[in-house]
């Protein structure tokens, strides 16, 4: 190990980029060079976004950090040693100059994100300690998963030939715990477009490429959920908040964390149980056709029961939009739970599907509103309950 260390030294981290050209990546998405070009830009853009977010980043060491990331691969030392990739690229940029009258403190933090880039390679692993080391992994990782899509090679049972799985939850859990202000979506999109113009294009059957990927990462953030995060989530509140929005990983996690506080009070139970009952009733009134106004008209509303819910709805969406947008995700919940006995008093007063065309499709009208209005942070027919459900 000592004599690759010293031979190794003959060539810098900055003379080995070009070394990469005669390294594949993978035979259809060209180099080790062509993935360090998209990788580099990629991670440029996604540290803007932190940074403009307000959170502490130096996106100067990322550009830097992420030109040199993979040069490691063409020393001796990773050859013999694979295991070692990104720890000799990280030890080799604290002790060789990088640039000319380069701050020590640059160059370490320059050397820590190379050493930490191929981090999480499990659930069980840290994740990069640094913000641009965070950066770095989550767009390395995402360039390769975005390759390996747009040529069809997606895991599918227990084939998973190039780790993609590993890579995506690497990037949930990286985004989770420094809490990044990134989308998975967006992510992913930005990955494909780097590929745009390259030899890698020409082979790519990706029609479906956002919607395999989409699929992809909503299972990984279910797992993390589910599976990783801690405290983790019961599998029907994974399934509630996921269901209105599983982009956002942060967001995801809070919203998680409130249903969860909030799900064993009995208003909360009662209106998980009326949303199934609404969605039932819609549901039904698609599959048969039936008429729903495209919005409630309150004059045409005949029952006191009726008219109290419909009066709410307006004050109550109000209210909670405010808390949604301060993230008070549990206050929301606690507003939206204050609407149990107007919503217990029209299921118990109000027949929604009448014979009366037109007061059935305003019924179904107030339904509907309700529903949409109050699914924003979770769809709580997703929850289990004890109770039972009817459809009238």
């Amino acid at each position: 190990a000592r004599f690759f260390w010293q031979t190794d030294q003959k060539q810098s981290l900055r003379q080995r980029v070009e070394l990469l050209r005669h390294v594949t990546f993978q035979k259809d998405l060209g180099s080790y060079y062509d993935k360090t070009m998209r990788v580099q830009h990629m991670a440029s853009w996604l540290a803007e976004i932190v940074k403009q977010s307000g959170t502490a980043i130096r996106p100067g060491i990322v550009h830097k950090a992420a030109l040199l990331a993979k040069t490691d691969l063409t020393t001796e030392l990773v050859k013999e040693f694979t295991e070692l990739q990104g720890i000799v690229g990280g030890l080799y940029a604290r002790v060789q100059q990088l640039d000319e009258g380069m701050n020590p403190d640059v160059q370490l933090e320059i050397s820590r994100a190379i050493y930490d880039h191929y981090k999480p390679e499990s659930m069980e692993d840290g994740v990069p300690p640094t913000v641009e080391g965070a950066v770095l992994s989550i767009a390395d990782k995402a360039d390769s998963i975005a390759g390996m899509f747009a040529l069809g090679l997606i895991p599918s049972g227990s084939k998973d030939p190039f780790a993609l799985r590993r890579q995506a939850n690497g990037i949930v859990k990286t985004i989770a715990d420094h809490k990044l202000p990134l989308r998975l979506a967006e992510i992913m999109a930005d990955a494909r477009v780097r590929y745009k113009g390259s030899e890698a294009e020409k082979k790519f059957s990706n029609a479906a490429y956002a919607e395999s990927v989409r699929g992809f990462f909503r299972e990984r953030l279910e797992f993390y959920l589910k599976d990783a995060h801690e405290p983790r989530y019961a599998y029907d509140v994974v399934n509630a908040v996921l269901a209105v929005d599983s982009d956002d990983v942060v967001d995801a996690a809070a919203r998680a964390e409130a249903v969860s506080k909030v799900r064993g009070s009995a208003d909360f139970e009662s209106i998980s149980i009326a949303f199934k009952r609404m969605k039932n009733i819609l549901r039904q009134a698609a599959e048969k056709t039936k008429v729903i106004a495209l919005r409630v008209d309150p004059s045409g509303l005949q029952e006191e029961s009726e008219k109290e819910l419909a009066a709410l709805i307006p004050q109550t969406v109000a209210t909670v939009e405010k808390l949604r947008a301060a993230r008070d995700y549990e206050g929301a919940l606690l507003e939206i739970a204050k609407l149990r006995p107007a919503i217990d008093k029209f299921f118990d007063k109000v027949m929604v599907m009448v014979d009366d065309e037109t007061l059935r499709a305003n019924r179904l009208s107030l339904l509907q509103t309700v529903v949409k209005e109050f699914s924003t942070i979770a769809d709580f027919s997703e929850i289990v309950t004890e109770g039972k459900e009817s459809t009238r």
